[in-house]
C-alpha cells in the first residue's frame, strides 16, 4: 500500500461525519477519505442528489437534512462544507465593474455565503458538547482581502470573504458551549474539477480531487482548538484575511 492509500486518522472520538456537497469532485473524494479514516460512526454524504437531498438555496432542505443526521444516534464530530459556485451556464466571473449584475452577485452570495451560514445554523447544534469536533468549510484564497493583488472576480471574492467572516464568527460562538470544537475555513488549492477547469493555467499546481481531499483531511487531522477561527490552505499554512 502506497502512502497515498494509507487511511488518514482524523483523531475524532465516537460520532458521525457529514460531508455537504458530496456529489462534487472534491466533496466526493472527501467523503471517500472520511469513510476510510476509521471514524467510529457513520459517514454521511449530502448533496442535491442524496436522499434526503440538500439545496443550499432552500433552508427547508437544510433543516430536514440536519434532522435526518440528528436521528442517526451519534453526535456530530465532523462537518465538511464542500460547496461553492464560481461559474455555470448563466454566470461567469466578473473581470471588471462593468460586468457586475445584481442577479449574479445575489447568486454567488446565496450559494457561497448564505447557504453555508444556514448549514451552520442547523448543523452546529448537533456537534458533540465534549471532546474534539471539527467544522471545515471550503473557502478560497481569492477570498482573502489581504492577498488580493489582481482584482476581478468580484462576486466570488466577496462571497468567499463573507464566508470566512461567517466561519470566524461561528468559531467564537462555539467556544462558549463546545470548548474543544474547531471551526475553520480551508483553501483547497486548484483542483482538477469543472469549477476550476476553464481557469487553470500552465504551471499551476493543479491536483486531482483525491489528492486534494487527502491533503485537506491531513490538515483536519492536525487541527487543535488553538486553530479554531483560522483560514488555512491545503498545506496547513495560515492565510491572511
Amino acid at each position: 500500500m502506497s502512502d497515498a492509500q494509507i487511511p488518514i486518522n482524523l483523531n475524532l472520538p465516537q460520532g458521525c461525519a457529514v460531508v455537504i456537497g458530496a456529489s462534487g469532485g472534491v466533496g466526493r473524494a472527501l467523503l471517500a477519505g472520511v469513510k476510510t479514516s476509521g471514524i467510529d460512526g457513520q459517514a454521511i454524504g449530502l448533496s442535491r442528489h442524496s436522499s434526503p437531498a440538500i439545496d443550499l438555496t432552500s433552508e427547508a432542505t437544510i433543516e430536514a437534512c440536519a434532522q435526518h443526521v440528528a436521528t442517526q444516534g451519534a453526535p456530530l464530530r465532523l462537518l465538511v462544507i464542500a460547496t461553492g459556485i464560481l461559474h455555470d451556464e448563466a454566470m461567469k466571473p466578473e473581470r471588471s465593474l462593468r460586468d457586475l449584475s445584481p442577479e449574479q452577485l445575489a447568486r454567488a452570495f446565496a450559494i457561497n455565503t448564505i447557504g453555508p451560514a444556514l448549514v451552520l445554523k442547523h448543523f452546529a447544534p448537533l456537534l458533540a458538547r465534549e471532546g474534539r469536533s471539527v467544522i471545515a468549510a471550503l473557502s478560497a484564497k481569492v477570498g482573502s482581502i489581504g492577498d488580493n493583488e489582481l482584482g476581478g472576480w468580484y462576486g466570488y471574492r466577496a462571497s468567499k470573504a463573507a464566508l470566512n467572516q461567517i466561519i470566524r464568527t461561528t468559531s467564537i460562538e462555539l467556544k462558549r458551549s463546545r470548548r474543544d470544537a474547531i471551526c475553520v475555513a480551508l483553501h483547497p488549492g486548484t483542483v482538477d474539477t469543472p469549477l476550476s477547469a476553464p481557469f487553470s493555467k500552465a504551471g499551476l499546481n493543479t491536483r486531482p480531487p483525491n489528492v486534494a481531499a487527502r491533503e485537506l483531511l491531513s490538515v483536519i487531522a492536525r487541527l487543535t482548538p488553538q486553530d479554531t477561527g483560522s483560514f488555512q490552505d491545503y498545506k496547513g499554512q495560515k492565510l491572511p484575511w
